[in-house]
């Protein structure tokens, strides 16, 4: 119980020095900004792994499955490279999101911030029953296996990230009903008062709730895929914090580049494809972890190395 407190005093005290320190006045983040802060993010991930090996080499937190430090050290690192490659198609909604309520730059950071409050939470819930479930029914680990494979098809055949339209939303037209709206902004600020003196919804919170639903959404998807590595909640959540801590950074170092990467949604298709199978299979074959990381960072980099290419094709042409 302690280390959980000490990861969640940890976490808070980040998000308090993002927004009270480094990102107190609202600011158009750079691709020089986010870069910097997307590799800090990632090397805080890996160095987190060695608090992993750390932790369960001295048995400081519940073990339920045994893991000898090593492997929970390469769960971790798996599992929180599998949330971050799902998050690119989160990415792209948030930019389309962003757009549509048409969120001026220097205020995104701050929907951002407040989005992953609340992303967090609701990982939290989602990852406590996920792994309730499969440690209770293991027939959901074959439930969680078809459907990961099922969204990997879906997403092979589909594009429908590209039709997506916020204001057509069920969420939108919901919001609508429930509180006033204003198209009007007033910095940074989420609520004002309307021409009728009533407190109305700026352009900010709207945006706020569609990209915290659409977070779940998502986490329908990554969820399952985390739990096809691990059922130890300790790794699972905190490869997910970590992965959505890094986020804002990575949108605004991808936002403005999600074409040159396009070959990556093969690469998510394969992971998803691989961690439902290995769900599927778990009882006949037996995945060594290392073979897993290593398929998974593979992927990736066959997905950018092919994109990179691409790009380059196309810039000769």
């Amino acid at each position: 119980m302690i280390v959980w407190i000490s990861f969640l005093a940890l976490v808070v005290v980040i998000l308090a020095l993002d927004l009270g320190v480094f990102n107190k006045t609202p600011h158009i983040i750079s691709s020089k900004e986010a870069s910097k802060w997307t590799l800090i993010w990632v090397s805080l991930s890996f160095l987190f792994s060695g608090v992993i090996y750390w932790l369960y080499s001295n048995e400081y937190i519940n073990n339920p499955d045994q893991l000898k430090p090593a492997v929970a050290s390469m769960k971790f690192i798996t599992g929180y490279l599998i949330e971050l490659s799902l998050s690119i198609d989160n990415i792209f909604v948030i930019a389309i999101i962003f757009s549509s309520f048409k969120i001026a730059q220097k205020y995104q950071h701050r929907v951002l911030f407040w989005g992953i409050l609340g992303a967090i939470v609701f990982r939290g819930i989602m990852i406590f029953f996920g792994v309730m479930l499969i440690n209770k029914f293991t027939w959901t680990t074959y439930v969680f296996g078809l459907f990961l494979l099922f969204t990997a098809i879906k997403m092979l055949f589909s594009k429908d990230e590209e039709d997506f339209h916020p204001k057509d939303s069920f969420v939108y037209k919901t919001l609508g009903k429930i509180i006033p709206m204003t198209s009007e902004t007033d910095g940074e600020n989420f609520f004002i008062r309307n021409n009728k003196g009533k407190k109305a919804a700026t352009p900010l919170f709207v945006a706020l709730i569609v990209i915290e639903v659409m977070d779940v959404l998502f986490a329908i998807d990554s969820v399952p895929a985390i739990l096809a590595i691990t059922s130890d909640p300790f790794i699972v959540f905190s490869s997910n914090i970590f992965a959505i801590l890094g986020l804002r950074s990575m949108y605004f170092f991808l936002a403005n580049m999600l074409e040159k990467f396009s070959q990556l949604e093969y690469s998510l298709i394969a992971i998803l494809s691989f961690v439902g199978l290995k769900m599927l299979l778990h009882q006949f074959i037996h995945i060594p972890e290392w073979a897993s990381l290593g398929f998974i960072a593979l992927s990736l980099i066959i997905g950018i190395l092919v994109s990179l290419q691409k790009n380059k094709t196309k810039d000769l042409e």
